[in-house]
């Protein structure tokens, strides 16, 4: 039986008559390289509006180091790279949707070359590197470990020089708005200003992931998987929320942010050693460093538990210090800031919350199960990523599915009339005592990281599930009017939800492993677990 607090709709009091509102063709809630790819496609034939609940500079776009995947040399191919891809995915990738964006990488590369994206070139040729599952080296970057800043920098001045295009900055998304026919017709959300109401006769989900939901996080303060919440609330089918991929290598300082320590740093030649100088990866995996992250995650974890150790170290004493700092200006940066000589001393690591593998199911067009609404970017399951992502796969997928939703857009209701409807909904009163939200969140961040992390058990699970069901009891009844709130609410959603199928799949595949399941069950879990409320 569904708890009570599952049955509501809006987190929000709506009345659609007496709301401040604003109308447009396209609405983009998000401002990461899908969102904003998303709007350019959509504004040359509609009008626009971007909503991101901080600034454009808050996505975790801007703070990819790692760079974009794609087949840029002769001796790699599109089968190479579709073939990385699936054997990454373990069995549960869309082969169909890996073929479509793989194909279409090379083409957006261009693209963004030709818009003053400035990747990286050596004597007139575009520099590309090797990471952990690709079998050649097609990785693409710019400014060294700024790929996602320089490439969001691009788009966002492109988007701001589009007469077609508003931005709202600081506006929070509360709710996905729908009719009585399962049509999305907007969103409600707020400003400084207040409430408002945006009609769209199609909107496109872009908010992000939902790494803020563990204590140890690579993903900036914004992802807190509020797009993922509001679509279950608006009955959308989400898939695979068991699939949370930990990057296995960020800065472990204490009381410091987890600083991303980038993939490319192991497919130039860095080494994990233990606090003994032991190079162990060769013990867990024969690619060793190069292996696939899960597989490198799980190593360092259990070379933690092996040795009653917090953490391990990266060791990249052997680069030349000038290069390193020219190569790697944001890492060389950051070790700086900490007394770190990359010379002399070793980078301390461990590993943390990354990226989320699943989402709001789309298909190949970036259509979610409810009309009228797309979704690309990390908020969308497009079958990419099947059971893990490939690294640098991730750039790439936002630069496709972003054009097509936004292609998708203009397609859509296009020689329909486009009615509004009345919608007033009232959240019933509550008298239970109130919870402060910021403590929930702190515990819910320890208690996903615990139970929820990298290796996890029925017993874990379970006490999960039961532990969120009890501040949702006393979180989730309660009308609020603050980031602060209704962010907290987002999380325990999306966390019960990751919790659940987490506990439904008992196997262990790609990035999530039961420990009371270690063997892959093809026989009963080569399948994608989806969740909806209305299922």
């Amino acid at each position: 039986m569904k708890e009570q607090t599952e049955f509501r709709r809006y987190l929000a009091n709506v009345d659609s008559d007496s709301t401040s509102q604003r109308f447009t063709d396209c609405l983009v809630i998000g401002a990461g390289i899908a969102g904003l790819r998303a709007a350019i496609e959509a504004a040359g034939q509609q009008k626009v509006v971007v909503a991101c609940k901080g600034s454009l500079q808050d996505s975790n776009t801007w703070h990819a180091q790692g760079g974009i995947a794609s087949v840029l040399e002769k001796d790699d191919s599109i089968n190479s790279h579709i073939k990385d891809t699936l054997a990454t995915g373990c069995g549960l990738c869309d082969e169909n949707t890996v073929e479509l964006v793989v194909k279409n990488g090379p083409e957006l590369i261009k693209q963004l070359l030709d818009w003053g994206v400035e990747f990286d070139f050596e004597e007139g040729h575009l520099v590309t590197t090797i990471e952990g599952g690709h079998s050649h080296s097609r990785i693409a970057h710019a400014h060294g470990d700024e790929t996602g800043r320089m490439i969001a920098e691009v788009l966002i001045r492109k988007v701001k020089a589009n007469p077609n295009i508003t931005i709202l900055e600081n506006f929070f998304s509360i709710d996905l708005l729908t009719n009585g026919d399962d049509n999305c017709v907007g969103v409600i959300g707020k400003d400084e200003k207040g409430l408002h109401i945006i009609w769209a006769a199609n909107t496109i989900l872009a908010t992000g992931g939902a790494g803020m939901l563990f204590r140890e996080t690579t993903n900036p303060e914004v992802a807190t998987g509020d797009g993922l919440a509001m679509a279950y609330r608006a009955g959308a089918v989400l898939t695979d929320m068991e699939f949370m991929q930990f990057h296995p290598t960020t800065l472990y300082i204490a009381g410091a942010s987890r600083a991303l320590m980038s993939e490319t740093l192991r497919g130039e030649g860095g080494i994990l050693v233990d606090a003994e100088g032991n190079q162990f990866m060769k013990d867990y995996h024969e690619n060793a460093e190069l292996a696939p992250r899960d597989i490198v995650s799980r190593a360092i974890l259990s070379h933690m538990l092996k040795t009653g150790a917090t953490h391990v170290y990266l060791d990249v004493r052997h680069f030349d210090k000038e290069h390193f700092a020219e190569r790697f200006p944001l890492i060389s940066e950051i070790c700086e800031s900490f007394d770190i000589d990359i010379s002399k001393d070793l980078i301390p690591v461990r590993p943390s919350a990354h990226y989320m593998v699943g989402g709001v199911k789309t298909d190949s067009t970036a259509k979610t199960s409810i009309e009228n609404l797309f979704a690309c970017g990390e908020i969308a399951a497009t079958g990419l990523h099947g059971a893990n992502r490939l690294g640098s796969n991730s750039l790439l997928e936002g630069l496709v599915f972003g054009k097509t939703a936004g292609q998708q857009s203009c397609q859509v209701n296009r020689n329909k009339e486009y009615k509004r409807p009345k919608i007033k909904y009232d959240v019933p009163r509550s008298d239970r005592t109130r919870l402060d939200t910021e403590d929930v969140t702190n515990s819910l961040r320890a208690l996903m990281w615990r139970n929820i992390g990298i290796t996890r058990t029925e017993k874990q699970l379970a006490e999960a599930q039961e532990i969120i069901r009890f501040w949702q009891r006393y979180v989730m009844d309660k009308v609020f009017e603050s980031r602060q709130g209704w962010q907290c609410q987002n999380m325990l959603t999306t966390s019960l939800l990751m919790a659940k199928a987490a506990r439904q799949r008992q196997e262990s595949r790609g990035v999530h492993y039961r420990c009371d399941f270690p063997e892959t069950d093809d026989a009963n879990f080569k399948k994608h677990i989806e969740i909806s409320r209305n299922i």
